[in-house]
């Protein structure tokens, strides 16, 4: 018998710290500002994980039973939780409500099961054993849980079939347990019979994930979803309707082929055609290679190295056929270096230095991105630049997010960089802005490659003239132990799109 109860303990731990990090991922999926939401859903569930440790203490009689039938309401919860979230989150206004709701009932069950058991195996084992083992177990469940959660089950699984997957081990736990205290169940037959039932519930929702993801991702997206992908760092989902196929990034838009054109010649080129010989170039980010089209137009281009974290960004825009076309395999040309790496940690890794380098990342709607619009970031930048070398990066809408826009120019002039900036209207955007760094005063350029479809040499000083709705405005620098552009970017985006937020 202890084996198999060990069995159970490492099976409830690991489900356990699964259905939290279920519901922090699709908070943060759902809502964005990853930081913020592990850090109120992990602290509401170890909450509500005390109240039913501290709950167990009035159950005196049946333990077997009441532990039998948690294991039966928690796997029902937990299982089918990420699908109730992304359901909730498409069809009703009380999306938070639903979530910390969620989170308080299966942290209550869950915090019910290990003082049960120990109770139930204090006749049988000595105390002092059977604390050292149970928690001992319960540890290396949450471990085995916090590895395979990221590395194996989201990329592989995803979540909603990740939850249904743990739903069932944990009803199974509660079926098997009728057999391991058969003596002490009076309803033994009846609650195996429960037990079958909700196995065959989440089975059921199981068979159906992929159903219930499309179903879910069809309302959370304006239309038609062709191709959606989970990785380890985030939610991948391209759209079509006719001609426009858009991808967005946890649900937040990245390009529009419609119109990203504008977007990268923006981007790119008012760098690259400034630079009198840009041999060496670098791209933090962009991995759709759309910015990398772009670049390739200069025969001066020697090489081209860039740094994306998701080697499934890079691997789908380098095969999947309608986006190698978009971006003219530009993965496939013979100067580009593809580095699957975190920019920050590459950057302070490296000695080279580079005549241009092009930071194309995720606007800063997280901690973990708001690192990389930080002074410290902007210094490794400047660090990597060669002599007479510039850096473009992306900066958000100075319309929509007029402080958060400021903040980036800010923060580069803080780390001995001259910022330009500039801005441009993407109809799928906006207005959107970015900004051109430099070591000594910039020049715009004086031509262009052949076939651009929207910048010219002649409008180009009107790009970085600013109106006065978006004109410069006080803000604070965005360092590594403050991230103040969060907190900016999230208010100010709130205020245009409120429902997601």
């Amino acid at each position: 018998m202890p084996s198999a109860v060990y069995v159970s303990v490492v099976v409830i731990a690991t489900a356990g710290l699964i259905y939290e990090l279920i519901a922090a991922a699709a908070a943060s999926y759902l809502l964005g500002d990853s930081l913020t939401q592990f850090s109120t859903v992990i602290g509401s569930y170890l909450f509500a994980m005390g109240i039913g440790s501290y709950l167990s203490r009035y159950l005196r009689r049946n333990l077997a039973a009441w532990f039998v039938q948690g294991q039966i309401l928690v796997g029902l919860a937990g299982g089918w939780s990420a699908a109730l979230l992304f359901l909730a989150f498409v069809h009703t206004q009380y999306f938070r409500a639903i979530l910390y709701g969620l989170v308080g009932a299966i942290g209550v069950l869950v915090g019910l099961e290990i003082p049960l058991l120990l109770r139930l195996l204090r006749q049988r084992l000595a105390l002092r054993e059977l604390v050292a083992h149970v928690l001992s177990l319960d540890y290396l469940g949450a471990l085995a849980a916090s590895i395979l959660f990221p590395l194996f089950l989201v990329p592989r699984l995803g979540l909603i079939r990740t939850a249904f997957a743990f739903g069932l081990a944990n009803v199974a736990v509660g079926l098997w347990s009728t057999w391991i205290f058969r003596q002490e169940i009076v309803v033994a037959r009846f609650l195996r019979a429960v037990a079958v039932a909700a196995m065959l519930i989440l089975g059921g929702g199981l068979i159906a994930a992929e159903q219930l993801t499309a179903w879910a991702e069809v309302r959370l997206y304006a239309d038609e979803v062709i191709l959606a992908r989970s990785s380890p760092y985030q939610r991948i989902v391209l759209t079509r309707a006719g001609d426009d196929v858009r991808l967005f990034l946890n649900g937040h838009l990245q390009f529009s082929s419609r119109d990203e054109y504008r977007y990268h010649e923006a981007l790119i080129h008012p760098a690259l055609a400034a630079h009198p010989d840009p041999r060496r170039v670098l791209v933090l980010g962009g991995g759709d290679g759309l910015g990398l089209r772009e670049i390739l137009k200069y025969p001066a281009v020697r090489s081209v190295t860039l740094v994306d974290l998701d080697p499934e960004m890079t691997r789908l825009f380098s095969t999947h056929a309608f986006l190698r076309g978009l971006n003219e395999g530009a993965f496939a040309d013979r100067r580009v270096r593809v580095v699957n790496d975190d920019a920050f940690v590459w950057l302070d890794r490296q000695t080279d230095v580079f005549d241009v380098v092009i930071v194309d990342l995720p606007d800063p709607h997280s901690f973990s991105l708001g690192k990389l619009y930080s002074r410290s970031f902007y210094r490794l930048v400047r660090s990597r630049l060669a002599p007479g070398g510039l850096a473009t990066v992306q900066a958000t809408s100075p319309l929509f997010a007029r402080r958060s826009f400021w903040c980036i120019v800010e923060t580069i002039g803080s780390a001995g960089l001259l910022p330009h900036p500039y801005h441009v209207h993407v109809p799928s955007f906006g207005a959107w802005g970015f900004v051109l760094a430099s070591q000594t005063p910039y020049q715009p350029p004086r031509r262009y490659p052949e076939g651009l479809r929207f910048l010219t040499v002649r409008g180009t000083p009107a790009l970085f003239d600013f109106p006065p709705d978006m004109a410069r405005v006080p803000v604070e620098v965005n360092r590594l132990d403050n991230q103040v552009l969060v907190q900016y970017y999230a208010e100010e985006w709130r205020r245009v799109f409120p429902s997601s937020y």
